[in-house]
């Protein structure tokens, strides 16, 4: 996911992603605690994206304060 695709989303748009995205990363978790997770990078990407939504979503409620 890019930055310029989740700037061009409304806040409620970005809770909802924030929120699948951190429902796949526990699952991802689950997964590598029982020992089946497969795709390992994928972890780091949900973990970057979560963080470029929250910084995106902090700076639009900034910007509307």
């Amino acid at each position: 996911m890019k930055a310029t695709d989740v700037r061009a989303k409304t806040l409620d748009e970005l809770r909802t992603e924030l929120e699948a995205l951190k429902k796949e990363q526990f699952n991802l978790r689950f997964q590598k605690a029982t020992g089946q997770l497969e795709n390992t990078g994928r972890v780091r990407q949900i973990r970057r994206d979560i963080a470029r939504i929250q910084t995106i979503m902090r700076e639009k409620r900034v910007a509307n304060a």
